[in-house]
């Protein structure tokens, strides 16, 4: 039924425990994986001549670091399937709309199932920060597994 299935990764440690679970999941059930991480740009909301300026950085500097930082964030995915056997193909997309990227990249490689984690977030931190997951459900035309993460406990 899954042939194959896009994860997402914000690079977060609790995103890559649920990358983690659905390589295994792909692995259960034969299919191979696309993994996708959303490069989301801040310069968006903040003057880029201000920020530029200030660090000495410039547009193409920027992007190479998103695109290293993309790929670090991508290779776990790509170790745990290497180590279970399942096939990955890495993407990486530069926008600020991450779950319609995560919708459209899902489409665009022919994906039959979108694997995404989720923090769990109720209440007022739901309504500050969002919740990718809960933005993917309704925008996708094909199946979504949200992943609940286990945050580790505070001693």
């Amino acid at each position: 039924m899954f042939k194959k299935i896009l994860i997402t990764t914000d690079g977060s440690a609790l995103s890559t425990q649920a990358a983690k679970a659905g390589v295994a999941f792909a692995h259960s059930v034969g299919a191979e994986v696309v993994a996708l991480h959303v490069q989301q740009p801040f310069l968006d909301s903040i003057s880029y001549e201000a920020l530029s300026d200030a660090y000495s950085i410039n547009h193409v500097d920027y992007q190479k670091v998103l695109a290293e930082q993309a790929e670090q964030f991508l290779q776990p995915i790509v170790a745990e399937g290497e180590q279970l056997k399942v096939p990955v193909k890495t993407r990486s997309i530069y926008d600020a709309n991450v779950a319609h990227n995560i919708v459209k990249v899902a489409e665009q490689e022919d994906c039959h199932l979108i694997f995404i984690g989720s923090h769990g977030r109720s209440g007022l931190s739901l309504l500050l920060l969002g919740s990718v997951a809960a933005k993917v459900i309704p925008l996708s035309h094909i199946s979504v597994m949200v992943y609940r993460v286990q945050e580790a406990k505070k001693k």
